[in-house]
């Protein structure tokens, strides 16, 4: 084991696992810690959500643009077998304000180079044609895919690893080693391990992770909750979405928020979401939220009451405050650097994201102003 690499990564979910792999692409030994597996974190809770079609025009939407064809890219690269699919994403809106706030929307981001399509009545039926009779309104994105979001990572490290990049699991970093103002590495279960650079990439440990260093990020889990349906004939041929789960994505109440997410995957499993609220890690199960979801998805698709659900699971989003993840290095810690606080775009901004940072350590342009991610957007009064 390289006890001396030039990076270390903490983190092998998705977002680590993508920035070691376009770190060692460019050359660099990159070493992976995590306390867990390869995406056994939030990558594992997951639908595999490639979207563009949920952000307005932004900094954030320059990331997806770029991020959604880069995971094209890397399926070339790496030779797939990931399940990635372009099947696009259906959005509808069932009320006046709901077609009026969907109509704003695709007409911004159609200026800012998003395929947005407005349909209606018998062109939305054929997309989608065991959508409800009573919804007659909503936008076709061709450009919104989909993968398998843990075999995806574990694909990547494998080509991480053929680069020559090295990953322990079972590691818990106990302390970030700096000295001045300078990283120097990371202490861990497992021993002393020497770097110039850290890159955080802990999700909603990340928080934690800054503040070891004596930093600060102010990152905490906002849960969720995904039904998944046992095997079926496909009945759902995209990713279908009420429009308010595009507010509630956007929103920073702590309290419960549910929109009707709906699709399938290449399994035959149906998979039904979305939910949100800031309850810290509690990890009970709290099946009135999987009633709602439950009837919200029978809403949109009633062939669903039909079909029997095969489980339940939970997650936690990365969550930042203003919604923008954290990428770019720390105000404080120079050589530390931090990718974290995506939410629940973590999938679809990931190569984007890795990208972004490993630009920014080499010293080259990239293909965006990363201005808006910055650490540096945060408060330094929590820092030690």
């Amino acid at each position: 084991m390289n006890n001396n690499p030039d990076v270390i990564i903490i983190g092998a979910g998705v977002i680590g696992v993508s920035t070691a792999f376009a770190l060692s692409t460019a050359g660099l030994k990159v070493l992976i810690l995590d306390r867990g597996s390869v995406a056994s974190g939030t990558t594992s809770a997951g639908e595999g959500n490639i979207l563009v079609s949920d952000k307005e025009p932004s900094p954030e939407l320059d990331l997806a643009l770029r991020s959604r064809d880069a995971w094209f890219e890397i399926n070339e690269e790496i030779g797939g077998g990931f399940e990635l699919e372009a099947k696009g994403g259906v959005v509808v809106a069932q009320s006046d304000a709901g077609i009026d706030g969907l109509r704003r929307l695709t007409s911004a981001q159609r200026k800012s180079g998003i395929d947005a399509q407005d349909i209606t009545g018998n062109d939305l039926h054929e997309l989608e044609p065991h959508l409800s009779d009573s919804i007659t309104v909503g936008a076709y994105y061709p450009q919104d895919a989909q993968c398998q979001p843990m075999i995806a990572t574990a694909r990547i490290m494998r080509a991480v690893k053929a680069h020559g990049g090295e990953f322990i699991s079972g590691t818990t970093v106990t302390s970030i080693l700096v000295h001045g103002d300078r990283v120097g590495g990371v202490e861990t279960n497992k021993g002393r391990f020497s770097a110039p650079i850290v890159i955080n990439a802990a999700g909603t440990g990340a928080g934690q992770i800054a503040e070891l260093a004596g930093s600060y990020l102010p990152i905490a889990p906002r849960r969720g909750f995904i039904l998944v349906s046992a095997p079926a004939p496909q009945l759902i041929f995209h990713k279908v979405y009420d429009a308010d789960y595009v507010a509630n994505v956007a929103s920073s109440d702590e309290t419960l928020q549910t929109s009707a997410v709906v699709e399938g995957t290449k399994s035959g499993t149906i998979l039904i979401g979305a939910s949100r609220e800031r309850v810290g890690f509690n990890t009970e199960i709290d099946f009135s939220i999987l009633r709602i979801l439950a009837r919200q998805a029978i809403e949109l698709f009633p062939i669903l009451a039909e079909i029997q659900l095969l489980r339940a699971y939970r997650g936690f989003r990365p969550y930042a405050p203003d919604h923008l993840p954290v990428i770019g290095e720390d105000p404080l810690i120079k050589g530390l650097w931090h990718n974290a606080g995506h939410e629940g775009a973590g999938i679809g901004l990931a190569p984007g994201s890795a990208q972004l940072l490993s630009d920014a350590i080499l010293g080259k342009s990239s293909f965006m102003d990363a201005t808006a991610f910055s650490p540096t957007r945060f408060s330094r009064a929590g820092a030690k």
